[in-house]
């Protein structure tokens, strides 16, 4: 595995994004976004992603000078339309518009629809955070790969949501989960490494496990039956509530915003993705810093537990992907030779040069 520091990584992002005609400011604003997934360990969110936006961008269906656009708000919510874009610019202009209107009116809902992918939800609920707001955030995707509880056929997403909170002296709490075993993505960082999976991440159309990444990816895209399970795996060991959670999301996310109320398989669909924006002033019900003071209190009894295994200690939400922005500033952003390849065979048809020549690590 080699890895390449965050330089080279932002870089090279930020060379394919201008080498297709996206404009500087939104390739500023994207290319942050995904450098945040790479660093923060969410390897499936972040440069791999150069593969899908390839993809949608050749089929006609990215339109990467989309500029999002309000197209009605009152004092506290409003409704975007991103216009075809990659969905990092408008999650970015959603989540600021939440935070301004929370700051006046107490709370900021934004509804985002004709969107595309926005990369990792977290990122967009940390920037509520970071404004010392609670953040809420959940998202739509374009094709259905999950099997809801006791089916055959996919029928949702992974739908993912992320909650963030701030705290006095802690660094926020921030939850990032997909509403299915795991993301869709996380099986293509697997079939990248050439790495056999668990079970219980995807079932066959008999719901049998299937284990073999490359397998699994035709399952998810491709077969009209089987997929990701729920968030919790079957029903017995409680994917029934993932399956209910994935359904919430759903409805906040597209139901909401009038993007696509279900996920397709269609060959060259579009797919029309939402997203929902929540920013919340806690002052408002606990005013002086009591509500981020309680955060605190609640953060720090947690890591205090008594650890199961010595020397594995308790952590909570957020926590690992801090530890692993700290180890990849120093260390590298681990990337496949698989990934490596494929990124400079995406350079070559932009026209612009690969970075990935000359990593940092090789091991």
């Amino acid at each position: 595995m080699k890895r390449f520091s965050e330089r080279t990584v932002r870089a090279q992002i930020a060379g394919v994004l201008t080498a297709w005609g996206m404009p500087a400011e939104h390739v500023a604003t994207t290319t942050e976004a995904m450098v945040y997934a790479d660093l923060s360990g969410i390897d499936s969110h972040g440069i791999s992603m150069l593969m899908m936006y390839e993809r949608l961008w050749d089929e006609g269906h990215l339109d990467l000078q989309a500029r999002p656009g309000v197209e009605r708000e009152n004092a506290a919510m409003a409704l975007l339309d991103a216009g075809g874009g990659l969905g990092h610019v408008a999650g970015v202009r959603a989540m600021n518009l939440a935070i301004d209107k929370a700051r006046v009116a107490g709370v900021g809902i934004v509804s985002v629809h004709n969107s595309r992918h926005f990369g990792a939800a977290g990122y967009y609920a940390g920037l509520a955070a970071e404004a010392g707001l609670v953040g809420l955030v959940t998202t739509s995707a374009k094709v259905a790969g999950v099997v809801p509880t006791g089916g055959a056929v996919p029928r949702l997403t992974t739908n993912p949501i992320a909650f963030a909170a701030p705290a006095r002296t802690n660094p926020p709490f921030l939850l990032d989960m997909s509403t299915s075993t795991v993301a869709s993505n996380k099986v293509k960082v697997y079939d990248l490494q050439g790495t056999t999976m668990p079970e219980g991440w995807v079932v066959d159309e008999s719901g049998g496990p299937v284990t073999d990444p490359a397998e699994a990816m035709t399952y998810i895209h491709e077969r009209e039956n089987g997929g990701l399970t729920p968030l919790g795996g079957t029903g017995t060991h409680g994917g029934h509530k993932g399956y209910g959670l994935a359904v919430m999301v759903q409805i906040l996310s597209a139901a909401l915003s009038g993007a696509d109320l279900a996920a397709t398989r269609r060959p060259g669909a579009v797919g029309d993705i939402g997203h929902f924006f929540l920013a919340l002033d806690a002052d408002f019900f606990r005013p002086g810093g009591e509500f981020l003071a309680d955060v605190d209190e609640l953060l720090d009894m947690l890591r205090a537990t008594a650890p199961a295994e010595e020397g594995t200690p308790v952590q909570v939400a957020g926590d690992p992907e801090r530890a692993s922005r700290e180890r990849r500033r120093a260390d590298g952003i681990p990337l496949p030779d698989t990934l490596i390849a494929k990124i400079a065979a995406i350079c070559d048809r932009a026209g612009t040069r690969s970075l990935l020549d000359h990593p940092i690590l090789e091991s």
